[in-house]
């Protein structure tokens, strides 16, 4: 540090969140490989059984593009994991129907995502992984629950279901 760098005063949040964030998606990436899948085809097989959603639905969610959407749903359905349908209550819509073999891989992706994050807690002491999460829920359902507006907005991340 020279002695024109800025002290700082606080730890640096943006850098712990970001780079736990950034190694946590590594092990799941990892992890879900094993079974042929990505996170974002998990996303959308979990979000898709909890109810009737139409691929915009299910891409915000999954906060993904729309070419994003369709290149996964491609993917779920080449490997019949889940099918365009219509909508049952608006016929204009086409939802995305997850199939049997589907459900029975969102299961196992499921089983396999909850592995990932109980390891990451399972490096803290137990009272620290309470505290932890309890702390991040607060920030996200407080302080740190709306975007900034910003003439250049940072990427998004993924956001839970509300």
């Amino acid at each position: 540090m020279t002695a024109m760098s800025p002290a700082r005063t606080e730890p640096d949040l943006s850098f712990l969140l970001d780079h736990t964030s950034h190694v946590l998606r590594t092990q799941m990436s990892a992890a879900l490989a094993e079974i042929g899948l990505t996170a974002r085809m998990h996303c959308v097989l979990v979000h898709a059984l909890e109810e009737e959603r139409t691929q915009a639905q299910l891409a915000e969610i999954g906060d993904m593009d729309k070419t994003t959407m369709v290149v996964t749903v491609d993917a779920l359905e080449a490997a019949g994991l889940a099918e365009r349908r219509p909508s049952s209550t608006d016929r204009r819509a086409r939802i995305i129907a997850v199939t049997e073999a589907g459900a029975r891989v969102a299961e196992q992706s499921q089983k396999i995502v909850d592995g990932v994050h109980e390891r990451a807690l399972t490096a803290l002491h137990p009272d620290d992984r309470e505290v932890l999460v309890r702390a991040l829920n607060q920030l996200v359902a407080g302080h740190l629950a709306t975007p900034a507006e910003s003439p250049r907005p940072a990427r998004r991340a993924r956001q839970r279901e509300k």
